[in-house]
């Protein structure tokens, strides 16, 4: 039975149930606690935390699943994968228990030609939560499973909860049989290599506390309304149908490996080596492929590095099977095609899928060659000393200059035989970045736990927000948080988070930032300083009492400040317009991949499928100026999400969406879901101007511009210097590139000229050094500073211009030269100091320290700086040493 299949069965099955079809949710939701969706639940968790009402009393989905805790093991094993899919029945205060049991046995043991998997009623054995009498009873009573095969596990395995205080309850688990070849006999708590596990029904019964019941802690409650979670892993189910040993040799994944296989030439099964290299594609190409379908990119943080470092893994597992040709497109459409029928996106998607996919491997291939030969020398150098373990500083330099992640150089110095100094490499990064980064929803949301927040939400109900239409209201306040902790009033001067019945402020989101305003009230006034979604549908504002004292339920007039908030939708109109013109320019390859509106000013990232030029822009600001010139009318409307796509809306990758979504229309010229604020008609956008453009990851671009009054000030502003260079150098505005391009030319001469006399003036000091030289048991040692401000290039020729003048005799020079409170420094050594031990690049590390620095370089010359020019005397004097040491020793 084909997973297609499996997965048509499972959904028909509930659906004739009775319960409401889901689609699979994105794989990045907005949930602060996830990087990825990783169970079948998490679109559900709203209305098992009673955050928001459920909108039907049962459904079921087919959830596209991540998990990357486990990447390393990829590949080792057969066990471990990313991507999944978990087939799930829910029920929200519906069914329970016994219908949970009855759903799932029916639709595992059903015969095939009845619509069911088939399975063995014999080979199913059941396990539950020791103290769950009731689920033990109930396998007995519908099912008929004896209860020989019905076994009994402790809080560890069998309850589940989410890790925090909240919802919780007792598992039972479905395993089948492999049968005696796969292991020992005796059911799952024996063997869970023989016995596999292919359902979790999870019973949602309990209130659990800041312990939770798996590490021993109480259950503290019983939830007023029981509900229930299920996961079935279709790949398991799959493997079992299909008689296939794995999830490899499914028919999902074992189409990746055959053309891992064509390319190569090489055979899975044959070596382990390889075979491990076949999974490693296999299992991340269909990770890559559905992450960036759902507008990951790749990226140097969070998701954007898990997908980055997935597809390098392919890249150079494949690399290792002797194939140097780029290879992530052809992998991609050999997932394309193995999922299309479940996932048909993956196909409409396709062309900038394949994009990303691309530049992102000829980033790496670069990165890959380069990197490489560093990487060899390192090792060769870290072996010949005798040592087992890289350097942190090597492993950084391998991170900062070649763009190689650590996690990559780990897995290559393992290959070699060597460890990674990961803490010197770590302390490294420290040094260099120097900063923490705090989860911005956790920032905005101010102190407020967030059950706090939900308990408002259950006592009030969701905020009635009218920004849409109104930008004033009667207001009254519903709850009022001071620190965090409820409170009755306020004083002046107090920071604090209120709710609202009803609010014309708009809540941050879809990249439009919160209005600001006023609410004032009979001797009373608060500064509103930004509004949150603390959970689904609760409006949290933060604000400062001005005057006076704030309580609970005190009447407010609320005003958003009208100015700041058309100017901030004049902005998000334009990036709708901006983005059409993208898209206009590159097709569906050029999909959102984030913005910011602020007033006056809007930011737009999309991916783009290859460098992009100043012509397009060009283009992308005259067309969307162009189009102002209509004033096109705006309108929103409320629909179905499957009628909006049927109308051409565009939906952005990554944003979660409803039955009903709100459509914004500009003309004909622009359609995008969108719950932001807009302008009534676009010519109030005046005009828009590109200001800025830059690459800011992998495959995506950023452009930024000015709207409205702010742009007619900045081309005002622009106006005026082109009119005063123009005066300067004496020709009309339109000579000006020609004429300024003639005087960097004449400049950059001149500082030819300049450097080549100062280098001539350096060098005239060489035989003057070179008499300097001392000796040191046999060697010339010429260790001097030289007049301050000599640069690098210069200092490196000066010092081997001594060098030549001190003949054959062994010789080690080393000049030093500070400037503007910093010191650079270069190290030549000839061919007979070299014969006597001496190495340029390993005097280095000896006396950098003393000013503050550090270098390297080849035997015979190697450079470097530091930040400490007084310590050039004491460098001197450990360079000394040093040379003493060395050619004493040999």
């Amino acid at each position: 039975m084909q997973t297609h299949e499996i997965n048509d069965r499972f959904t028909e099955h509930f659906r004739s149930r009775g319960h409401t079809v889901v689609p699979s949710a994105s794989l990045i939701l907005d949930d602060p606690t996830l990087l990825f969706v990783n169970a079948g639940m998490v679109q559900f968790k709203p209305y098992f935390l009673g955050d928001a009402p459920p909108p039907y009393p049962r459904a079921t989905s087919i959830q596209k699943c991540v998990r990357t805790g486990d990447i390393d093991e990829v590949g080792k094993t057969t066990r471990h994968n990313t991507f999944f899919q978990m087939a799930g029945n829910f029920s929200f205060g519906d069914y329970f228990k016994d219908g949970a049991i009855e759903n799932a046995w029916d639709l595992v043991t059903k015969s095939q030609s009845d619509g069911g998997y088939g399975f063995d009623p014999e080979r199913l054995w059941v396990t539950v939560y020791e103290h769950d009498a009731e689920a033990a009873e109930l396998w007995r009573k519908i099912t008929g499973i004896p209860a020989e095969r019905i076994q009994t596990r402790d809080a560890k395995d069998n309850y589940w909860d989410m890790g925090v205080p909240g919802p919780g309850g007792p598992c039972s688990e479905i395993y089948y049989d492999r049968g005696p070849a796969y292991g020992r006999e005796g059911g799952p708590v024996v063997d869970e290599d023989r016995y596999i596990e292919i359902w979790n029904l999870v019973f949602m019964q309990d209130i659990r506390g800041e312990k939770s019941p798996k590490q021993g802690g109480p259950v503290i409650g019983e939830l007023p309304t029981k509900n229930i979670d299920t996961g079935m892993g279709v790949e398991r189910v799959a493997c079992l149908l299909q008689g296939v040993e794995n999830v490899y040799e499914t028919d999902l994944v074992r189409p990746v490996i055959a053309k891992a296989e064509e390319l190569s030439g090489r055979r899975y099964g044959v070596d382990h080596a390889d075979d491990v290299r076949f999974r490693v594609i296999a299992d991340h190409a269909r990770s890559g492929v559905m992450l960036v379908g759902d507008g990951v990119t790749p990226g140097n943080e969070a998701r954007g590095y898990v997908l980055r470092r997935l597809l390098r893994r392919i890249i150079r597992s494949t690399r290792l099977l002797g194939v140097h040709e780029p290879v992530l497109s052809e992998f991609s459409k050999v997932v394309r095609d193995a999922m299309a029928p479940s996932y048909p996106e993956l196909v409409t998607e396709f062309e900038r899928i394949d994009s990303v996919m691309r530049n992102e491997e000829e980033a790496f291939l670069s990165t890959l060659t380069a990197g490489s030969k560093i990487f060899d020398v390192a090792v060769a150098e870290t072996k010949k000393a005798g040592g087992r373990q890289l350097s942190g500083d090597k492993a950084f330099q391998l991170h900062d200059t070649y763009g190689f992640p650590i996690d990559l150089t780990l897995e290559m110095a393992a290959e070699q035989g060597l460890s990674v100094d990961e803490q010197g490499f770590r302390d490294l990064m420290a040094e260099q970045r120097r900063r923490a980064k705090e989860d911005a929803k956790s920032r905005k949301t101010g102190h407020g736990d967030l059950s706090t927040y939900r308990a408002l939400l259950d006592q009030h109900g969701t905020t009635d927000f009218i920004g849409y239409t109104d930008l004033q209201s009667h207001s009254r306040v519903l709850g009022l948080l001071v620190n965090g902790q409820p409170a009755k009033s306020a004083a002046a001067g107090t920071e604090v988070e209120l709710v609202l019945d009803r609010t014309p402020f708009y809540a941050e989101g879809g990249g439009q930032i919160a209005d600001t305003g006023r609410l004032v009230g009979p001797g009373v006034e608060v500064e509103v300083l930004d509004v949150q979604r603390a959970v689904p549908g609760l409006f949290v504002h933060r604000a400062r009492v001005v005057e006076g004292e704030l309580g609970v339920d005190t009447q407010l007039e609320a005003a958003v400040d009208a100015a700041r908030r058309q100017a901030i939708a004049r902005s998000h109109s334009a990036t709708h317009l901006v983005h059409a013109a993208v898209r206009s320019a590159y097709g569906k390859r050029a999909a959102q991949a984030g913005s910011l509106n602020s007033p006056g000013r809007m930011r737009f990232d999309f991916t783009a499928p290859s460098a992009v030029s100043s012509d397009v822009l060009v283009g992308v600001e005259q067309e969307v100026n162009d189009y102002l010139q209509t004033d096109a009318e705006v309108q929103s409307y409320t629909t179905t999400m499957d009628r909006a796509m049927e109308l051409g809306a565009i939906a952005l990758f990554g944003e979660k969406y409803g039955d009903q979504v709100r459509v914004v229309d500009m003309g004909d010229y622009s359609r995008e879901l969108c719950g932001g604020t807009h302008v009534p008609r676009i010519g109030h956008l005046g005009v828009v101007k590109l200001v800025a453009d830059s690459s800011v990851g992998s495959g995506v671009h950023r452009v930024e511009a000015l709207v409205g009054m702010d742009a007619m000030r900045h081309i005002s502003k622009e106006h005026l210097l082109v009119s005063q260079l123009a005066e300067q150098f004496k020709v009309p505005a339109e000579q000006l590139p020609e004429r300024i391009a003639g005087v960097v030319d004449r400049l950059r001469s001149a500082e030819k000229e300049l450097q080549q006399l100062r280098i001539s003036q350096v060098l005239s000091s060489a035989g003057e050094l070179a008499d300097k030289g001392t000796d040191v048991h046999g060697v010339t040692l010429v260790a001097e500073q030289v007049p301050d401000g000599v640069d690098g290039g210069a200092l490196r020729a000066l010092a081997g211009e001594v060098r030549g003048r001190l003949g054959s005799r062994p010789a080690v020079v080393a000049l030093f030269s500070a400037d503007d409170g910093k010191v650079s420094f270069v190290v030549g050594v000839n061919d007979a100091a070299r014969d006597r031990g001496l190495a340029a690049g390993k005097l280095v590390p000896a006396f950098a320290p003393e000013v503050g620095g550090r270098g390297g370089g080849k035997p015979d010359m190697a450079q470097g700086g530091g930040s400490d020019p007084s310590g050039v005397t004491a460098a001197v004097g450990k360079l000394r040493e040093e040379v003493d040491r060395v050619v004493a020793g040999a």
